[in-house]
């Protein structure tokens, strides 16, 4: 919708909320009679009323592009054929995130459609602290847009631009970050499919996280949510030269390698080229130098897990991310064991002191009160969350005896924060216990129950639970001094 004047813009900033009433007034004032469209719209973008990508919108008298759904764009942060992926924030409660769109020309394409909405719904079940999270799926007129978290930082094929190449510590952690997001999906029968330097976002905290699992390969047992999807020339070409399956998790590995060797060398593992004729070279992959003849000063530990990475024959690859992440450790360990390699008495994986902590995942006042006292009163170490993700973080960066997932808490994420809470749990050796209302006792049959895992349906008191974590850990903790006999 083209902006013809100066009061249908007026009009325009506060119906669409891009600028507040008290904001605009302050322009108009700063104006007074020098007032006009072209005016107005520099002032407000020199008062930071209108990021410098809004003024250059309006000042071209257009709108498309400024909103969508509850969000307004801020900047464009990147660009593709496919989509754009803008800053935005929203209008209700300033919050900021990731919004990507769906370029116009694809938008009355039904099978673009469904593959960016697939996109979407995919990584919504994806709740990992190396997993660029997405929050929520849209639709507004004809524009289609999902948000995420927005990370401050960038790509690291921009940071290689700048940085170069990265210490061994530095890189190995990245690529340690990546490898147990890519576990993390592959537990949810996910893999990437189109892992490469621009998919991988660094935080502002140092973290790597995967993005874009666009073209991601599904198992069996998601079937349902499967689509005609696309392979990235280079999965595809690899594949079809070694004669591995489709969706094959190794081709993840294989890439992973080609990232973790150009992080370390500053150069590719090949050439890079735009030419599809020159990606679709099965030789392109087969032809890696050995990452010690590129670089002679790395550690052996090192070059010896990048070259297994991309061996061509992918049987002689890493056969699983959880195959490939204690190795990454024992590497930021000096070569020396860690602490999952230990298994004698002796070990500090046995002498380590056996946890107490349990996490409750709970958003109402009275019942996070009912949690704390009573399983604080048996001894144990009581942290109650709202956020789920939170949640699983904590799982992943402290030792958590049992999590608890209350069903009236998270209503409608029952089911994916479910799954995603075994994935994590199961390699951290944290029990997991979801406790069903009666109205939810239904959804209990559909969930698996691994041994580390329960579903309570039926009777389910504070007792029953805290009954169900001594079976599925074996640990009771000394009660508090005070507490009465169960």
């Amino acid at each position: 919708m083209p902006l013809p004047n100066l009061q249908s813009l007026e009009h325009y900033l506060i119906e669409e909320r891009l600028v507040e009433p008290l904001q605009l007034q302050e322009a108009l004032r700063q104006l007074g009679r020098n007032l006009d469209y072209a005016s107005l719209v520099k002032t407000l973008e020199q008062r930071t009323f209108l990021t410098s990508y809004q003024a250059q919108k309006l000042s071209k008298h257009e709108t498309e592009g400024l909103r969508v759904g509850r969000y307004k764009l801020l900047y464009r942060n990147a660009s593709g054929s496919f989509a754009r992926v803008f800053r935005g924030c929203s209008v209700d409660d300033g919050s900021v995130v990731a919004i990507k769109v769906l370029r116009q020309r694809h938008a009355e394409d039904p099978r673009s459609v469904t593959m960016f909405r697939r996109e979407g719904e995919l990584g919504k079940r994806l709740v990992h602290k190396n997993i660029v999270p997405i929050y929520e799926v849209g639709s507004d007129g004809d524009q289609h847009y999902f948000t995420m978290e927005f990370v401050e930082g960038g790509n690291f094929r921009d940071f290689i631009k700048i940085r170069r190449k990265f210490a061994v510590p530095e890189a190995t952690q990245y690529v340690l970050d990546m490898a147990e997001g890519l576990e993390y999906a592959l537990g949810l029968g996910l893999t990437h499919r189109d892992l490469k330097l621009s998919n991988v976002l660094l935080s502002a905290q140092g973290v790597a996280k995967l993005v874009d699992f666009g073209l991601a390969g599904l198992d069996a047992s998601l079937a349902a949510m499967e689509a005609e999807v696309d392979r990235a020339i280079e999965y595809a070409t690899l594949e079809k030269g070694t004669g591995a399956p489709n969706n094959d998790p190794r081709s993840d590995l294989y890439f992973l390698g080609a990232i973790y060797f150009e992080l370390l060398t500053g150069k590719p593992p090949y050439p890079p080229t735009k030419n599809l004729d020159e990606r679709r070279q099965f030789g392109r992959y087969r032809d890696v130098p050995e990452l010690k003849s590129v670089d002679p000063s790395l550690p052996t530990v090192i070059t010896d897990i990048v070259d297994r990475l991309m061996c061509i024959d992918p049987n002689d690859r890493y056969q699983t991310p959880t195959q490939l992440i204690p190795d990454l450790r024992r590497a930021l360990n000096g070569g020396g064991p860690t602490p999952d390699d230990a298994e004698s008495p002796g070990s500090a994986k046995a002498a380590a002191p056996v946890p107490t902590t349990v996490i409750c995942i709970e958003n109402r006042k009275k019942q996070q009160d009912a949690l704390r006292e009573y399983f604080s009163k048996y001894g144990y170490r009581v942290l109650v969350l709202t956020d789920p993700l939170r949640a699983l973080n904590r799982v992943e960066s402290e030792r958590i005896l049992a999590l608890l997932l209350i069903g009236d808490a998270l209503g409608a994420e029952i089911s994916s924060v479910y799954q995603a809470a075994l994935a994590r749990c199961k390699r951290r050796q944290t029990a997991v216990v979801l406790a069903l209302s009666p109205k939810q006792a239904e959804l209990g049959e559909k969930l698996s129950q691994p041994d580390f895992a329960r579903v309570l349906t039926e009777g389910v008191t504070l007792r029953s639970i805290r009954q169900t974590f001594i079976d599925l850990t074996g640990v009771t903790p000394a009660p508090a001094e005070n507490s009465e006999p169960a």
